[in-house]
C-alpha cells in the first residue's frame, strides 16, 4: 500500500474521532473544530514517516488531537469553555435528558483543562490505558483522577 492510499485509511478510519474530540474541546464551534481536525492530519500526514509504533496508531492520533486542541485553548484563553450542545442534545430522548446533558457539559466546562481531556476521551470510550498514554501519565493515576472528576461533576449537576 503506497503511503498516500495508507494515509487516506487512516484519515477515513479516525476523522470522526478526531472531530468529536475538537468539538469538545471547541464548545461545539463545528467550523473551528473542523479547522483543528484538518491541521491534526496535517501533522499526522508530515510526521507518518516518523511514527515509531511505540504505542497504538491511534494513541498517537488523539495525542496530537488533545495537543492541537490545547494549543488553541491557551491561544484563546479569554474565550469562555462553553459547549453548544445542538447535536449531543438532539440525539437524546427526553428534555429532562437534554437538561441532565446540558448540565454537564457545563460542569465539564469548569474542569481544568487536563481533566477535561481526561473526562472527554473517557466519554468517547477511549481506553483508561490509553489515556493515561496519551496525557503522558500513569495508568493510576488517570483511574483516580476520572473517579475525582465523576464524583465532583454529579455533585456539580446535582447542586447548580
Amino acid at each position: 500500500m503506497n503511503t498516500e492510499t495508507y494515509f487516506e485509511k487512516i484519515y477515513t478510519e479516525n476523522y470522526q474521532k478526531v472531530l468529536g474530540l475538537c468539538l469538545g474541546y471547541l464548545k461545539g464551534d463545528e467550523a473551528l473544530a473542523k479547522d483543528l481536525a484538518q491541521d491534526v492530519f496535517v501533522k499526522v500526514w508530515s510526521n507518518l514517516k516518523n511514527f515509531r509504533q511505540d504505542a497504538k496508531f491511534s494513541t498517537w492520533i488523539y495525542r496530537i488531537t488533545v495537543n492541537t486542541c490545547l494549543q488553541e485553548l491557551r491561544k484563546k484563553r479569554d474565550l469562555p469553555l462553553e459547549f453548544d450542545l445542538q447535536e449531543e442534545i438532539s440525539n437524546k430522548n427526553s428534555s429532562q435528558d437534554e437538561s441532565r446533558l446540558a448540565k454537564m457539559y457545563t460542569c465539564i466546562n469548569q474542569l481544568s483543562l487536563q481533566n477535561q481531556s481526561i473526562i472527554l476521551l473517557e466519554l468517547d470510550d477511549v481506553p483508561q490505558a490509553e489515556i493515561a498514554e496519551i496525557l503522558g501519565v500513569s495508568h493510576q493515576v488517570v483511574r483516580t483522577r476520572i473517579h475525582r472528576i465523576k464524583t465532583q461533576l454529579s455533585k456539580c449537576v446535582r447542586h447548580d
